[in-house]
């Protein structure tokens, strides 16, 4: 369940981070706005803070008398010391990871190719579909296999908001500690081998999808 949850959380997030990194880097490149500096620079809040500290973060706004999670229990969703509250945690230190590795390759496109597609009469659908989308999908592609790779194995920012319940939300790396506190290094060493095995070949896989994405351009 342990093994389960840390790459079903990791996969979630990583789909999460691709829409939404995706859009925070278009607008952080394309539009001028109020603040884009203080937002730019929040992008890298993950990478700042301590992930313990970010855990600690994570669990007093999201917990039953949180900012966030006040509202959010009220309407039934609770967060924090569940699954979702892992999902939250990988999302967060994950963003990053897609925002920083698609913003170069927008200012790189630049608007052009768009404007000539709006010239020829494309909507903003087709110009994002056929031009926009391609171009991106190599960088996207890289980005989402970051946010996953750093996301399967996070510690730090997930044992909190966690709440490491057995069978619950106990997460693969926290296990991973117990089983070495029980000086059991075998089923520690087993758990790390399985993990290891098969983020090389979901790695392997989406290298493998990028090649043929960039093959394509």
């Amino acid at each position: 369940h342990a093994l389960e949850l840390s790459f079903g959380a990791a996969a979630v997030a990583a789909a999460i981070n691709t829409v939404f990194g995706l859009i925070v880097a278009w607008v952080l490149v394309r539009y001028r706005f109020p603040g884009k500096r203080l937002v730019d620079a929040l992008v890298d809040l993950p990478f700042a803070l301590p992930t313990a500290v970010a855990g600690i973060a994570l669990s007093a706004l999201y917990a039953r008398n949180g900012w966030l999670g006040a509202p959010l229990e009220s309407l039934g969703l609770r967060v924090a010391y569940t699954p979702l509250g892992v999902i939250v945690a990988l999302t967060f230190i994950g963003l990053p990871f897609v925002v920083r590795t698609l913003q170069p390759i927008l200012a790189e496109l630049g608007a052009e190719a768009e404007e000539a597609a709006a010239t020829l009469g494309a909507t903003r659908t087709q110009t994002l579909g056929r031009v926009v989308l391609p171009a991106l999908t190599p960088a996207l592609l890289t980005g989402t296999a970051l946010a996953f790779a750093r996301a399967v194995g996070e510690y730090g920012s997930v044992i909190f908001i966690a709440g490491n319940l057995p069978g619950v939300s106990e997460i693969a790396p926290l296990l991973i500690i117990i089983k070495l506190n029980e000086n059991d290094y075998a089923g520690a060493a087993a758990i790390g081998v399985i993990m290891l095995a098969a983020s090389f070949a979901m790695l392997l896989a989406l290298n493998l999808l990028q090649g043929w994405a960039a093959s394509r351009r």
